[in-house]
């Protein structure tokens, strides 16, 4: 038997066309992807964007400190006294609180760099403000724009670092934000230090190389990887910052060991030069400004340190901390160490770093990302008020007792603030579970 190979078939006359559409249209089904809505999920950005999207916190931070060691010169200058001064730390407190009331709820329904484009704008006339200072009045507008900048910053910035860091690399993005933070506050004083004392125009050079960093930030923002929000929240737009139901504890945790870190290197940093120049018999802005910087690149340093461990022994290393450091300061004052002293600022900025860390590690693990940066406002706002009040009454109180007696109590509270915060750590173990 033989087979013969079928012939090939032929169309026939008038055909080709309509079968290669049909043969088009089949190769389309297959191939074509949706077309994108505003809702679909961003592509994941390259490690080196988290990084970069985390500059505009660090560039507002320089700002938030570099104006502390210039205020003698100020005095000395427009003629004001402490508690002139004091009035001046108060207004960036008020621009900071009241900038986290707006900026997390507006920044999770408008999207991020709304919120940080003014906030970059603000700092830079803050800049200018300081540069050309001859009054308490400037001083003032310049600390109040420099607080309603921070306060974008930690709210907005901070999540928009999550933004481009993506679900799956949420404790990358706590761990640069907060970075971006700590290091930022302690560059401030060290640049206005150096440059204060090496060149000419010692309250107008940090401005200028600042209006340089902040110009970087805005170009930053402007290509920022991030998005606007598919769904605008509902409710009030001005209001106390909070976090959704259920994440009441999470932000509880993270308060209870942020808000005595954040407030003792607040008040190392209003007390250090106080101490400095009795210690050391120098009014040197450049050794004021390296031991803030000190102080917070241990901030820095520690949550590099640390990054791997559970957010609970995380929390609870900040409290302990925080009560040694404490200790050292009590120490410092009462022996006129230089050592106890710097140990007192370097256990200082750890206890804030750990503080910091876990408490935005338990926030980016549990808030959705829609309500994130009003979540990182309540953070803040837990921290910042007792850092903004305490040091400014420990400051009245020094003047009222003296020096040692004032900082002595200051430090006792501030342990037992820390030991209150390691015990709430220690009985929340399940809420600090997932960020695990």
């Amino acid at each position: 038997m033989t087979f013969t190979r079928p012939a090939p078939a032929v169309a026939e006359p008038g055909t080709d066309k309509t079968d290669e559409q049909a043969a088009t249209r089949r190769a389309g089904a297959r191939t074509a992807a949706p077309a994108p809505t505003e809702a679909a999920a961003p592509a994941l950005a390259p490690r080196w964007w988290i990084w970069l999207a985390a500059w505009p916190v660090t560039a507002v931070f320089i700002l938030s400190n570099a104006a502390t060691p210039l205020y003698g010169l100020w005095q000395r200058d427009i003629g004001f006294s402490k508690g002139t001064l004091t009035v001046v730390f108060a207004f960036y407190i008020v621009g900071l609180i009241g900038s986290l009331l707006v900026s997390g709820v507006v920044s999770d329904r408008v999207g991020r760099k709304p919120v940080l484009i003014p906030a970059l704008v603000l700092a830079a006339l803050a800049c200018g403000i300081f540069a050309t200072a001859t009054s308490v009045a400037a001083l003032i507008v310049a600390r109040l724009f420099t607080g309603i900048a921070v306060g974008a910053v930690v709210s907005a910035g901070m999540a928009a670092v999550t933004d481009v860091a993506g679900p799956d690399r949420k404790r990358l993005g706590a761990l640069l934000a907060s970075c971006a933070m700590v290091l930022g506050a302690g560059l401030g004083p060290l640049l206005a230090g150096v440059l204060s004392e090496t060149l000419p125009a010692p309250t107008v050079t940090v401005f200028l190389v600042e209006l340089a960093l902040l110009a970087l930030a805005f170009v930053t923002v402007l290509r920022m990887p991030v998005r606007r929000p598919a769904v605008v929240g509902k409710g009030a737009w001005i209001r106390l910052s909070k976090v959704p139901q259920g994440n009441g504890g999470q932000l509880l945790l993270g308060v209870a060991v942020f808000a005595p870190g954040i407030t003792s290197t607040s008040f190392v940093l209003s007390l250090g030069p106080s101490l400095l120049s009795g210690l050391l018999g120098t009014t040197s802005r450049i050794v004021a400004g390296a031991m803030a910087f000190v102080m917070f690149l241990a901030a820095t340093g520690v949550q590099f340190a640390v990054k791997q461990l559970a957010v609970r022994t995380i929390l609870l290393g900040g409290a302990a901390s925080i009560v040694v450091s404490m200790a050292a300061l009590m120490a410092a004052v009462h022996t006129s160490s230089v050592a106890f002293l710097v140990v007192a600022a370097v256990l200082a900025g750890a206890g804030q770093g750990m503080g910091q860390l876990g408490g935005l590690s338990l926030l980016n693990s549990s808030v959705p990302g829609a309500r994130l940066a009003e979540a990182n406002a309540a953070l803040n706002v837990g921290g910042y008020l007792p850092a903004g009040a305490l040091p400014v009454s420990a400051g009245y109180l020094s003047d009222a007792i003296g020096l040692t007696s004032g900082a002595t109590t200051f430090a006792v509270v501030l342990i037992g603030l820390a030991v209150a915060g390691g015990l709430v750590v220690l009985t929340g173990r399940r809420r600090t579970a997932g960020a695990a």
